[in-house]
């Protein structure tokens, strides 16, 4: 069957346009997304790399299924109900029924976050295994598996910023064909560059259990504040104008930069007095 929404996205200065349609395939009332699908395929691939340099942190790979499962089911829970709490209006309100309705789009990654990462905190009590060395794998997998799952945004054309007259603006149907920043892009390529700084540290950063997570959490949080001042979608903390994941990551930034020049000076005087 014909799938009935089609987008015609456009990169005018790039000379690239594409029709691209949310639907793998449609039969009745039943669809295969590709949303869903991408998201999977970020989900598989940020998996397969933690399992595969779990031994590089002296964790068993058969803990591996335990610290995924754990954490999976949390951080999709996380991550849309942090969406559909500081979605703005009443519309979930008025329809329950779409509340998890993910496939339809609408995740928060810092509620996949902190719900993935209760999870897997959780499991590490549990397994008495290493807190700071598991958050350091993981946060690894998850940036690799954000630079995945951002081109489901993408498929959905959503996620897009302000208008712009840069040579990368992109219209179609959702932007009013009005050329706008690609955020989508630039979160998937900045945590794209992030993955392959920390991965290529890891000899250098893994000595010292939480560098790699705080790492990440710095430049994420820097990387998503400036991404998110350029979105027109951001999520409002209700009854202010106060874009909640902006402020998050500001502070997660600040946070995690001050825990890392604290963790460095510790480091210095405790070389200086051996």
């Amino acid at each position: 069957m014909k799938n009935e929404k089609i987008y015609h996205i456009v990169f005018p200065n790039l000379n690239l346009s594409f029709e691209l349609s949310p639907d793998i395939i449609s039969i009745g009332n039943i669809s295969i997304k590709w949303y869903g699908v991408i998201l999977a395929a970020a989900f598989l691939c940020a998996f397969f790399y933690i399992f595969y340099k779990s031994n590089d942190f002296g964790i068993k790979t058969e803990n591996i299924y335990d610290l995924t499962f754990a954490s999976a089911i949390p951080a999709i829970l996380g991550a849309r109900l942090y969406y559909v709490i500081f979605f703005p209006g009443d519309f979930y309100m008025k329809h329950p029924e779409k509340i998890f309705a993910i496939s339809e789009g609408g995740i928060a990654i810092y509620g996949a976050i902190i719900g993935g990462s209760i999870g897997a905190i959780i499991v590490c009590k549990i397994k008495k295994l290493p807190i700071l060395k598991v958050l350091d794998i993981l946060s690894l997998g998850v940036v690799l598996g954000q630079a995945i799952g951002r081109w489901g945004n993408f498929v959905n054309q959503e996620a897009f910023g302000e208008p712009t007259d840069l040579p990368w603006g992109m219209m179609s149907e959702n932007t009013s064909f009005q050329s706008v920043h690609p955020c989508f892009l630039y979160e998937s390529l900045g945590c794209a560059v992030i993955f392959f700084v920390l991965h290529f540290m890891i000899p250098k950063l893994k000595s010292t259990p939480g560098l790699i997570f705080l790492s990440y959490s710095m430049l994420y949080g820097a990387l998503r504040f400036v991404v998110e001042s350029l979105r027109t979608d951001s999520l409002i903390i209700p009854n202010t104008g106060i874009r909640i994941s902006q402020l998050l990551a500001l502070l997660v930034c600040i946070i995690s930069a001050s825990l890392l020049v604290i963790i460095k000076m510790k480091q210095t005087i405790k070389k200086q007095n051996t």
